[in-house]
C-alpha cells in the first residue's frame, strides 16, 4: 500500500472508535466467575438459505481444564442463541481446544475448522469436520489440514476460514519460536504461546479443496517494540472496497497472553497489512486487564454484527455483540 492510500485510510478512522461499548449486548456468559472462566474465540455465520445465525465458540475454565469445549449455537436474530452442538477436548485426545471457524463449503456441507493441541507433539494444529448441518458434526471423522511441522513453525491455531475467487483460505495465528530454545521448554506444557519462547504472528494458507493447503507465509508480524510486539493475531476482516479492514489481537509480552486487546489494520491484497493502531489498541474493556479480543464481523444488510470476547469486572470473559454502521 502506498503512503497516500495509508494516510487516507488512517484519516477515515480519525472519526472515532468503531465500537461504543455502551451499546454492546451480552450474547454468551461464562460458566463461572473470575479469571480463567472464559467464553470466546468466537466466529459467526448468517445462513441466507435458512435465515439462521450460527455462532461457534470456545468454553474455557481455569487450569487444569483450559479450553475444554467447543460449541455451536443457533439464533433467529443473531442475538438470542441456543446451543445445538458441543464437543470436548477429550474428543480430540487433547489437552486443550481453541478457536474454530464455521462456514458452508463448496460441496454444500457445513465445514468446521478447529484448533487444538496435538497429543503427538504438544503443538497446536488445525483439523476439519464436515457435516450436513451445524448440529451434526462427528469428531471421529476429522481430517488433518494444517500442522506446525507442515509449515515449519512451533504451533498453528485460531483459524479464520473464508472463500475467495474459488479457493478456501485460512488466516491463522502461528508460533514462530525462538532460535536455540529447548523443545521441551517450548512444548512441555502444551501451550507454547504462554511460555515467552515464541512470538504470535499471523499467516495465510490457501487450498483448492479446503483440505490440502499451501502455506503462503507470514502476513502480519508483531511490531518491533510496540504494544503488540509479542502477539499480532489477525482474527478476521470485512471488505470495504478497495480495502480489507482487519481486526487483530495484540499484546506486548507473555504476561498479557490470554488478555489481548484489539487493534485495526488494512490491506488491499490480504498479504500486506498496514497498522492503523501503531501506538495502542483501538478499543479495550474498562475492566481488569482491558482485554477485548477475537473480534468477528458479519455483514448483514445495512449493518455489521461484530462479536467479540470481553473481560468483565470479575475477570471472567463473556461474548458480546455490537451492531455497526460501517
Amino acid at each position: 500500500m502506498n503512503s497516500k492510500a495509508a494516510s487516507a485510510a488512517s484519516k477515515y478512522f480519525e472519526k472515532g472508535p468503531l465500537l461504543d461499548l455502551r451499546e454492546s449486548q451480552v450474547i454468551i456468559e461464562p460458566t463461572g466467575s473470575g479469571p480463567g472462566y472464559w467464553v470466546g474465540a468466537c466466529g459467526a455465520v448468517h445462513d441466507e438459505e435458512s435465515g439462521m445465525w450460527y455462532l461457534s465458540y470456545r468454553v474455557r475454565e481455569p487450569r487444569p481444564v483450559r479450553g475444554g469445549r467447543c460449541r455451536i449455537a443457533s439464533s433467529p436474530d443473531g442475538i438470542s442463541f441456543s446451543t445445538i452442538w458441543e464437543c470436548s477436548k477429550e474428543d480430540y485426545g487433547s489437552e486443550s481446544i481453541e478457536k474454530s471457524s464455521l462456514l458452508k463449503g463448496p460441496d454444500g456441507l457445513w465445514w468446521l475448522y478447529t484448533s487444538y493441541v496435538d497429543p503427538k507433539d504438544q503443538r497446536w494444529k488445525i483439523d476439519l469436520l464436515r457435516a450436513r448441518s451445524p448440529d451434526a458434526f462427528d469428531t471421529s471423522t476429522r481430517e488433518e489440514v494444517l500442522t506446525a511441522a507442515q509449515i515449519g513453525c512451533e504451533g498453528v491455531k485460531d483459524p479464520f476460514a473464508f472463500h475467495m475467487d474459488g479457493k478456501i483460505y485460512l488466516l491463522v495465528s502461528y508460533a514462530t519460536g525462538i532460535t536455540g530454545a529447548d523443545k521441551a521448554d517450548m512444548h512441555g506444557t502444551g501451550d507454547i504461546y504462554n511460555t515467552g519462547l515464541t512470538r504470535s504472528s499471523s499467516g495465510l494458507a490457501v487450498s483448492d479443496d479446503g483440505i490440502n493447503f499451501q502455506w503462503l507465509g507470514d502476513v502480519f508480524a508483531p511490531s518491533e517494540d510496540g504494544w503488540d510486539c509479542y502477539a499480532s493475531r489477525l482474527n478476521s476482516f470485512i471488505y470495504r472496497k478497495p480495502f480489507f479492514l482487519g481486526f487483530y489481537d495484540g499484546s506486548a509480552s507473555v504476561k498479557e497472553n490470554y488478555e489481548e486487546r484489539t487493534g485495526l489494520a488494512v490491506s488491499i491484497d490480504l498479504k500486506t497489512w498496514h497498522r492503523l493502531t501503531p501506538y495502542g489498541p483501538h478499543v479495550v474493556s474498562r475492566h481488569q486487564t482491558g482485554s477485548l479480543r477475537y473480534c468477528y464481523p458479519v455483514d448483514h444488510g445495512d449493518h455489521v454484527k461484530l462479536y467479540y470476547e470481553f473481560c468483565r469486572a470479575d475477570g471472567a470473559h463473556e461474548i458480546r455483540m455490537n451492531q455497526l454502521a460501517i
